[in-house]
């Protein structure tokens, strides 16, 4: 019977140190670090359209650390069930002149980005749905900051402006 009980507490104690090592991966994964991968045209020549993986750092944005030129993970405000990759192009209470048709610079508007919000732009703008579609973003729907790409390994690197 004793040797039942030490097994049964070794277990325990193997099962404690799994449960938090996960723990440990959650939060990382959820506040300090996580990679994700990119894919699509919109953030085209800074992104591969086949596809990037690229590091996301989830503490500048908690920290008011983002500023234009910035590449952002963001929840889509069109279907949350999406990420999107983007730059910030403008901050809350900047002016933003912009055109849904890059091609034709005369139908353009201008707007001031509402206080709480950013205005973000695919650096391919002739494909890219942002804030030209879906207006100012909430500075919540933000989710980390872009800051290095991993793969692929030809690519490795900072992300600069």
């Amino acid at each position: 019977m004793k040797q039942w009980r030490i097994i049964a507490k070794e277990a325990i104690a193997r099962a404690s140190i799994i449960g938090k090592f996960l723990c440990l991966l959650h939060v990382t994964d959820a506040y300090v670090l996580s990679s994700n991968h990119v894919v699509g045209p919109s953030m085209l020549p800074t992104l591969n359209i086949t596809g990037d993986v690229v590091l996301v750092e989830h503490l500048s944005h908690r920290l008011g650390k983002l500023g234009s030129g910035d590449l952002v993970l963001v929840r889509s405000p069109l279907d949350p069930k999406k990420t999107l990759t983007k730059r910030i192009v403008a901050m809350e209470g900047d002016k933003v002149t912009f055109s849904l048709d890059p091609t034709r610079s005369h139908s353009s508007r201008s707007l001031v980005v509402p206080k709480g919000h950013v205005w973000i732009q695919g650096d391919n703008l002739y494909v890219s749905r942002d804030s030209r579609h879906f207006g100012p973003l909430p500075y919540g729907l933000i989710e980390g900051k872009v800051f290095m790409r991993v793969w692929p390994p030809s690519s490795f690197g900072f992300l600069g402006e």
